[in-house]
């Protein structure tokens, strides 16, 4: 009795340890999850002071005071346009938007899509806004949100920086980040947009070429006029928590037509009878039926907003 009862609790006892240490794996496997994808990680606590700091720092090293005093009173005329404006228009001395509801095939094939033409006076009109005014990862906020806070007449949403810690990041014309790994996106001082390799590059070139904000997601839709091939097999971010960016699926895409004027689309998706969504190659192909020379890809799924005149 005295012997088995004593391999009884050495039994217990090791089976408790096994416990133990597979409670202590999980936890720390679910911690650094967490802390990877869900937890806050706040480098920068308030983005519009340092962007006015080191834009104007920026300006007077690249473009000389001519730029300066170009953003000052584009500032300014923002602030005291006057403008006509319904539910799908916008007119102003300083922009011009108009957006177009789409809708193609019937049933469970039915597609809808917001297209949205822009043409803007000056590229400067054209701003970058992170989630709560905060640089980090996991910092996340609703896009309507974002515009309403910064006075946004038309906003989409962009390319989930936060989910990682890798591209060039150059938001209305300072740098956040250089760390060049996929094809990006840079939208110039002069209105003009070029899909581009950051691998072969880096964020201080690309400022001392006056590039106004890049983009660090795609895949590239439409170079030189032409649907990119091969988007069928494109993957982005197939790591945790991501949907696969094959098959139809909500998108937000933006193009160029000429200097300072663009077009965004956002295509909704995933909801049988309003909008299976759109495959790469549709979303590109729409783009170039636009006249658009270059497209890229933004974050798309659930991601996929588009804002106007404090609505979505």
């Amino acid at each position: 009795m005295n012997d088995f009862g004593h391999k009884n609790k050495k039994g217990k006892r090791g089976l408790f340890i096994a416990l133990t240490i597979f409670i202590l794996v999980v936890g720390t496997t679910l911690y650094l999850l967490a802390d990877r994808y869900l937890f806050e990680h706040i480098e920068i606590d308030n983005v519009e002071n340092i962007t006015e700091t080191q834009l104007s720092e920026t300006q007077k090293s690249t473009t000389g005071t001519e730029t300066d005093r170009t953003v000052e009173e584009n500032t300014s005329a923002v602030d005291e346009e006057t403008f006509t404006a319904d539910q799908r228009n916008y007119e102003s001395d300083s922009k011009t938007i108009s957006i177009q509801k789409v809708v193609s095939g019937t049933g469970r094939d039915t597609i809808t899509y917001f297209v949205a033409d822009v043409f803007l006076k000056d590229t400067i009109s054209l701003n970058s806004a992170f989630a709560k005014n905060q640089f980090g990862r996991n910092i996340i906020e609703y896009t309507s949100q974002i515009a309403a806070d910064n006075d946004a007449v038309f906003a989409v949403n962009g390319d989930y920086y936060g989910f990682r810690e890798d591209g060039i990041l150059i938001r209305n014309g300072v740098i956040y980040r250089d760390s060049p790994a996929r094809t990006g996106l840079a939208i110039y001082v002069n209105g003009d947009m070029e899909i581009y390799d950051e691998t072969q590059t880096s964020a201080q070139a690309l400022l001392d070429d006056d590039v106004w904000q890049t983009l660090s997601f795609g895949p590239a839709l439409v170079t030189n006029a032409e649907v990119v091939t091969g988007l069928g097999k494109v993957e982005i971010d197939t790591n945790f928590g991501n949907h696969s960016i094959q098959g139809s699926n909500p998108l937000t895409g933006i193009g160029i037509i000429a200097p300072n004027h663009y077009v965004f689309i956002v295509v909704d998706g995933r909801m049988n009878g309003y909008s299976k969504g759109m495959t790469l190659t549709e979303f590109a192909e729409v783009f170039a039926d636009l006249g658009c020379t270059e497209a890229y890809n933004l974050d798309g799924g659930g991601s996929s907003t588009m804002y106007f005149m404090g609505r979505v």
